[in-house]
């Protein structure tokens, strides 16, 4: 009698989570408008393990004003996309990741005296 071992369940977990080509175009639309209107200079994009993150800063050497997170964990809770201002406060989040980055259009229409 052979005696074989429980299968052990393994679960996919990805190296890293990155945005995809769709994602890409809506933050870079919405990135272009406001470098179009100077508000908006630089940016950067980190895929790690749990999180990507597509940073945007008004200068190269300053911390970024806002952060776009992707976490697929959270895709059933709360939605994985989350818009976080400069002092880590979410400014919105949902699974929708057009609806979410409508926050920042909206940082850009100002009054004027």
């Amino acid at each position: 009698m052979n005696v074989t071992p429980p299968s052990t369940f393994t679960s996919h977990i990805p190296e890293q989570v990155s945005f995809d080509r769709r994602e890409l175009g809506l933050i870079l639309a919405v990135y272009g408008r406001h470098v179009a209107a100077g508000e908006w200079r630089d940016y950067g994009i980190s895929a790690l393990r749990e999180v990507a993150v597509f940073s945007i800063f008004r200068r190269t050497a300053e911390n970024p004003l806002y952060r776009v997170e992707k976490r697929p964990k959270l895709r059933q809770r709360q939605g994985m996309y989350a818009v976080l201002g400069m002092d880590g406060q979410v400014l919105r989040r949902g699974a929708d990741l057009a609806a979410v980055l409508r926050v920042l259009e909206r940082k850009s229409i100002r009054l004027v005296d």
